[in-house]
């Protein structure tokens, strides 16, 4: 039946299930989000992994580039990065070799490692440590990018990009999600990547929600519902594989879209969900799609500021708000 689990408990339990499992599996990195080697509960798996968990220096291009030859000679490496700001000094790697390695080699081989990573407006991390880089990482062809909400998914999830996936996988983690408690089943047959999730069903509007967004748009729901709304939320789970078949089912069923995601507005997560709903499902559209986003704005390190670019639930708010009023 599962248990009552924080999100950053079952992120642990995901690593240690994966290298049990695996003997391939290996751990590169400071900390993996929460779980900082020698202060937190990360410090067990190198202990209960001997030769198996390593602490290099601080260089992302180069830790990056030993993890991509892993990958390419067999392994499974898991590198770990605590802030998704300091992947732009290992972006070379990242955007420019591991995504390329199966095509390059006309499908010869594959780098299937896993840039593990927090991302997102985490509270006073400013315009330097509050980078939302999963439409950066969606414009480049070959990555794999995970976006999971809940205990259960970053569970599942992280299982499938260690153990699974063929390809380079970005996962990304919110910070404020580490802390977060939920319902915990290890023996639940998990969704793989390309499959999202209907976290509440509903008739009158459709949004779509993306890691940290998905609880805002939960919350948003149960206010509507006092209004004589209904919401139905989708969480996708992961960009790349996306599962178009299940928001435009949604879209379908109630004529209306709002996507909310933390990225800017322009070229965002947010914009690609609405054109690809607008391409291949226009005639299910009541109204104009309403996007819940970052404005083209570096993030304040100011708290006043900084709340004022946080896509919140106030803003899901307004935009059901305007769409069902259309």
């Amino acid at each position: 039946m599962g248990a009552q689990t924080s999100y950053v408990d079952a992120k642990l339990q995901a690593l240690r299930d994966a290298m049990t499992e695996c003997d391939d599996v290996v751990l590169l990195g400071s900390g993996f989000g929460g779980l900082t080697i020698g202060t937190s509960s990360f410090s067990v798996l190198g202990d209960e992994f001997p030769g198996r968990v390593f602490q290099p220096p601080i260089s992302e291009l180069a830790v990056a580039g030993v993890c991509i030859g892993a990958a390419v000679q067999g392994m499974r490496p898991v590198m770990g990065v605590q802030t998704s700001s300091f992947m732009f000094q290992g972006f070379a790697q990242v955007v420019n070799e591991a995504p390329i390695v199966h095509y390059g080699t006309g499908g010869g081989t594959s780098a299937p490692v896993v840039f593990h990573m927090l991302g997102g407006i985490r509270t006073a991390g400013g315009p330097q440590h509050s980078h939302r880089l999963q439409a950066m990482f969606w414009n480049t062809p070959g990555l794999e990018i995970a976006l999971p909400s809940s205990p259960q998914d970053v569970y599942e999830l992280l299982r499938f990009a260690i153990l699974e996936s063929d390809n380079p996988t970005c996962f990304i983690d919110h910070p404020l999600l580490l802390g977060t408690v939920g319902l915990l089943d290890t023996d639940l047959k998990p969704l793989p990547f390309g499959r999202g999730r209907r976290v509440r069903e509903g008739t009158d509007v459709t949004v779509v929600a993306t890691s940290i967004m998905v609880s805002r748009a939960l919350e948003a729901a149960d206010l509507l519902a006092a209004e004589g709304i209904s919401v139905e939320v989708i969480d996708p789970r992961t960009l790349v594989p996306f599962d178009d078949g299940l928001v435009l089912d949604s879209v379908a069923r109630t004529g209306r879209l709002v996507v909310a995601d933390e990225c800017h507005r322009s070229c965002g997560v947010a914009a690609e969900v609405i054109a690809r709903v607008v391409e291949a499902g226009f005639s299910h559209l009541r109204g104009a799609p309403q996007r819940v986003t970052a404005p083209d704005l570096p993030v304040p390190f100011s708290a006043e500021l900084e709340h004022e670019v946080i896509p919140s639930t106030a803003g899901i708010l307004s935009a059901v708000r305007r769409v069902v009023a259309a």
